[in-house]
């Protein structure tokens, strides 16, 4: 890897616009820091790109040395794909354009963009696109994974609002994907992650919104039964104007928290109304009667706000891992399961993420995008968030064990962005009849497995 490193630098240094960084260089450590700190790599060659030249110029020269390549957007791949040990890292974050018109609703988003990137520019004209929850998550990564978040029962998920893709493929051509340009790469561009090429510029539809009613509210351990059995069934029936999203975690020793629930097992429960707050309070306030009145804070918030309200919660340089799944019906003995092992939890900042999707996403055919997952509404996802190298074998235990304990009830299915890079096994699971058509379209444009740092699906032939 060193060598095939030296050959790629030697080929890009003259006809590079961007940065070429190397262990030991300025700049360097910085460049490779990633989200996951329990995935952290150290690649012999981080080409940060100037623009959509330098991808392609990259891409030629790390294919003819067979060097081994990450992409990077944000870093904030779970599984640690954003970055490699030995190898180059096609590094996006100097793109990070937004083109908006407002008048036609639409935007031109680059490659490099987080979300931070996107939701400032599409605010100053008063429109937002459906995205996550975290505003230093890459937007390509979020996007190409399917991408759920605030409205996604509103608007769809992230993927839903692509028109169209531009995007280096593995042979260094610059190709466009929409409804009628290589249809079939579109199709898998919606949710097939990275496997098909470097994506330079997504664009998309937007949506008229600058506040939302928030109101947030803990529910006590005595109450999480009752709350989960009746958020289980009262989503199934509520409004799209209505995301209700509950974590079961230990509570914090902050001020924020009634003394008689620090430290203890509670349900963390999120809610936004979309639309005119009057006719929404009546749907909060029966959502809210299981929480601890003292916990309840209610307002109206800018959607700059809601989206960077979590940022503080799950900052670089922690260690993650997860498994997630999706359940039809959330089942008493699940909710006994989860229960017994919020109590157990290994690192205070764990949580047991629970979202209802339904609603725009689940009107979409499970045929017309390559994301899955739009039948069972109830998607789950363990999501174990601590320090210390010392506690990792703890904290990956415990999600292991809490989900093969759930494994049974859950429907087929996987998020792909909500999965570590020890899931292998699980890829096939993530798109299941739509499998065969997603191996024809990695094999027509990668048939070599060059963009293989993902939730891969192999070429019908790899070399």
């Amino acid at each position: 890897m060193v060598e095939a490193s030296e050959e790629v630098y030697a080929s890009l240094h003259r006809r590079f616009a961007g940065d070429l960084l190397r262990p030991g260089q300025s700049g360097y450590e910085d460049a490779r820091t990633i989200w996951n700190a329990l995935v952290a790599r150290t690649p012999a060659l981080i080409a940060r790109c100037a623009d959509v030249g330098d991808v392609q110029n990259a891409v030629r020269a790390a294919a003819e040395t067979g060097i081994l390549t990450a992409v990077r957007c944000g870093g904030h791949s779970l599984a640690g794909f954003s970055t490699c040990e030995g190898g180059m890292v096609i590094d996006l974050s100097r793109m990070r354009q937004v083109t908006v018109d407002p008048e036609a609703r639409r935007a031109r988003i680059a490659g490099g963009c987080l979300l931070g990137s996107v939701d400032t520019a599409t605010q100053k004209a008063g429109l937002i696109f459906p995205s996550g929850v975290v505003s230093h998550t890459g937007a390509s990564g979020l996007i190409l994974g399917g991408g759920t978040g605030w409205l996604t029962r509103r608007f769809g998920l992230s993927c839903d609002n692509v028109e169209g893709f531009t995007l280096v493929t593995a042979d260094g051509s610059l190709v466009r994907a929409n409804s009628k340009e290589n249809p079939d790469l579109f199709w898998g561009l919606r949710g097939g992650g990275g496997n098909f090429g470097v994506v330079t510029e997504f664009e998309v539809k937007l949506h008229p919104l600058t506040s939302v009613l928030l109101t947030e509210g803990l529910s006590r351990e005595a109450d999480i039964r009752p709350l989960l059995e009746c958020w289980r069934d009262f989503m199934a029936e509520a409004p799209l104007d209505l995301k209700w999203n509950i974590d079961l975690r230990i509570a914090p020793h902050t001020r924020e928290v009634p003394i008689e629930l620090r430290g203890r097992p509670v349900a963390g429960n999120s809610l936004i109304w979309i639309g005119d707050p009057e006719a929404g309070c009546p749907y909060l306030e029966r959502a809210l009667s299981l929480c601890s009145p003292d916990s309840v804070n209610s307002r109206i918030v800018s959607f700059v706000d809601l989206q960077t309200m979590a940022d503080a919660a799950f900052p670089h340089g922690r260690r993650y891992y997860t498994k997630s799944g999706y359940f039809n019906y959330l089942d008493d003995g699940s909710i006994d399961r989860m229960l017994e092992a919020v109590a157990a939890m290994p690192s205070p900042e764990t949580q047991i993420e629970l979202a209802y999707l339904g609603g725009a996403a689940a009107r979409v055919s499970a045929k017309e995008t390559a994301f899955g997952g739009r039948n069972a509404p109830f998607i789950m996802n363990l999501l174990a968030n601590w320090a210390e190298a010392s506690a990792d074998a703890a904290n990956i235990s415990w999600v292991r064990g809490l989900f093969s304990r759930l494994r049974p009830a859950m429907q087929p299915g996987v998020y792909i962005n909500f999965m570590s890079g020890d899931e292998e096994d699980r890829v096939p699971e993530a798109y299941q009849e739509r499998w065969d058509r997603m191996v024809a379209v990695k094999s027509h444009y990668d048939p070599n497995n060059f963009f293989r740092l993902n939730q891969n699906i192999p070429p019908k032939r790899s070399y």
